[in-house]
Order: C-alpha cells, then sequence, then structure tokens
C-alpha cells in the first residue's frame, strides 16, 4: 500500500468515526475569549494587541495569524515573521520570535498548542545570544495563577522564609486573593509557588538557586552574585552581561521553572525592606509585558536592562 492511499484510508476512517460519534468537522464550540500580545525586544515595543473569541478547534498558531499578518516556516509550524519583523542577526546576535501562553515557556509549537479558552498569549521578538530558553515570565499576570497553565489547574502556595518579611507575605496573598487565587495550604503536588523571603534565605531552594548561575540556567536577566560581606543583586543585559548593580533595598519579582516542575516565582532582595518593595510589584501595571522586575528607589526597571 502506498504511503498516499494508506493516508487516504485513514482519513476514511476518521470522517466515519466522526460521524459515528455525531461530531461535526466545523470550528467547534465556542471556548471563550484569549488575549493576545505581541511586542518586540522584551516587551519593550507593542505591536499588536487584541482580544479573540477562540473556539475548541483554535491553536496558539491560528489567533496569530487570524490578528497579524505573518510568515511561516516547515509547512506552517514555525513562524518567520510578524508584521513584517522577520529572524535576523543584528551584529552577530541572533533575533527570532518566542511565545508564551500563561507566562509559560510552550512546550510545543504554535501549531500544535490547543487553546480552552481565557490563555494569555505573548509573542515576543528579542535577541537569544544569551539564552534561547526562558521557561517562565511575570509579564502575563495573573497568569498562572488564576488558570494554571498548559491546560490544567494547579494548587497556587506562598511560601514566606525566613524573619522580618510577614509583611510582604501578607501583602504577596492579598494582591494574589485579590485576583481570585484561592491559596493552598501545605506543599501540595504540582502547586505554583511563590517564594517570599531575603535571598540569603530563598538561595536553599534548587528552583530558586538558578537565578544565581545566569540567563542560560534561569531564564531571569538578573543574578544574586555573592560579594563583600554576602550578596548583590545585578541586573544583565540581553548579552547576559552585568548592566547595573542595584542598591541593597532593591526587590525582584521573577519566574523560573527547573526542567517540566511548576514555576516558581521569586519575590525577593537583600534585606527585608527590598522584599517588601518586590511584594509591592504584583500588580498589572508594573508585570505587564515584562520577563522579569525590579524595584529600586520606588521605580520599577525592567530586565534585562536596556
Amino acid at each position: 500500500m502506498t504511503r498516499g492511499r494508506g493516508t487516504a484510508i485513514a482519513a476514511a476512517l476518521l470522517l466515519a468515526a466522526l460521524a459515528i460519534a455525531g461530531c461535526g468537522l466545523g470550528p467547534g464550540k465556542d471556548v471563550g475569549s484569549v488575549e493576545l500580545t505581541v511586542t518586540r525586544e522584551f516587551g519593550a515595543e507593542p505591536v499588536v494587541e487584541d482580544s479573540v473569541e477562540a473556539n475548541e478547534s483554535d491553536t496558539v498558531m491560528r489567533v496569530l495569524e487570524g490578528s497579524a499578518s505573518i510568515e511561516t516556516r516547515y509547512g506552517g509550524g514555525y513562524v518567520k515573521s510578524i508584521e513584517g519583523v522577520a529572524e535576523t542577526q543584528r551584529d552577530g546576535d541572533p533575533y527570532d520570535w518566542f511565545f508564551f501562553v500563561d507566562g509559560i515557556e510552550s512546550p510545543v509549537g504554535a501549531a500544535e498548542y490547543p487553546l480552552r479558552g481565557s490563555e494569555r498569549i505573548w509573542w515576543d521578538f528579542r535577541d537569544w545570544k544569551a539564552t534561547n530558553h526562558v521557561p517562565a515570565v511575570v509579564g502575563s499576570w495573573p497568569a498562572p495563577f488564576t488558570d494554571g497553565y498548559e491546560g490544567e489547574r494547579h494548587p497556587v502556595v506562598v511560601e514566606c522564609v525566613g524573619d522580618g518579611v510577614e509583611a510582604a507575605c501578607e501583602e504577596v496573598e492579598a494582591a494574589l486573593e485579590d485576583e481570585g487565587v484561592k491559596l493552598a495550604q501545605g506543599s501540595p503536588d504540582a502547586a505554583i509557588r511563590v517564594l517570599v523571603g531575603a535571598w540569603a534565605a530563598l538561595r536553599s531552594d534548587s528552583t530558586a538557586a538558578q537565578l544565581e548561575r545566569g540567563p542560560a540556567a534561569s531564564g531571569v536577566y538578573a543574578e544574586f552574585e555573592p560579594g563583600e560581606g554576602g550578596y548583590r543583586l545585578v541586573g544583565l543585559d540581553a548579552d547576559g552581561a552585568t548592566a547595573h548593580q542595584f542598591a541593597p533595598d532593591a526587590g525582584l519579582v521573577a519566574a523560573t521553572r527547573e526542567l517540566e516542575g511548576p514555576p516558581v516565582w521569586v519575590v525577593s532582595g537583600l534585606t527585608p525592606a527590598a522584599v517588601q518593595a518586590a511584594a509591592g510589584l504584583l500588580n498589572g501595571e508594573d508585570l505587564r509585558d515584562h520577563y522579569a522586575v525590579a524595584s529600586e528607589g520606588g521605580e520599577v526597571v525592567p530586565l534585562p536592562v536596556r
């Protein structure tokens, strides 16, 4: 049997099975709206923003092509350009399109990612010299806390670590509850964790500790580096090089993930005051379309440093 004939027979059998089941081949039922954001340069330059009514046959790719002019490769499975902005190199640095769903880097291609409604889809065109793997970002707040990620809901846990951060923990919990998140108690399996505490206390967590090893390990363009008398928080540029040393009371909000484990958010800094400053960033205005953010002197500093 030739491959073409075998494919035709398989398609016929599928059609028959659908008919027997009473299923149609149309777009399927509505699943609700999804939010689409397209940006450049780590979220700094907006390109497209849209709210789309999706149905059960839609994918991330289909939503994108319905809202933007795109070019694809490899049979439509890979996005080459959006709104005329195409993969390229600048001064030897590679630039490409990447996407996140509910703040999580997708494990599959856009054409293979089905939608269930309420997703926040974010495409960004960026320099990936420092890393082509950013497992999680904070810029789709309040996702992934409100509806989970990768098609499943997950419990959410706030873990307060160390002394002097009780008020910051309360502020973090209040910010999540204001978004309708029901916090879990204990350490349930597959929980999305929010770690709140000074870095010296948080660094014992294996997922959070990736922030000491640069963007290639954590996907975060900031590092806690050992320094004289303790640690220091430094902001990195798009190349992964140190671009700014933050003051001791600067706070950091970042997200990362270890292998296929649940995402972990870090609300931290060097001092309790820094942790408090970081806790105050948990809102849509300060986090929107940022990979990670720092708070220094009352100002929000998007990361990577520009």
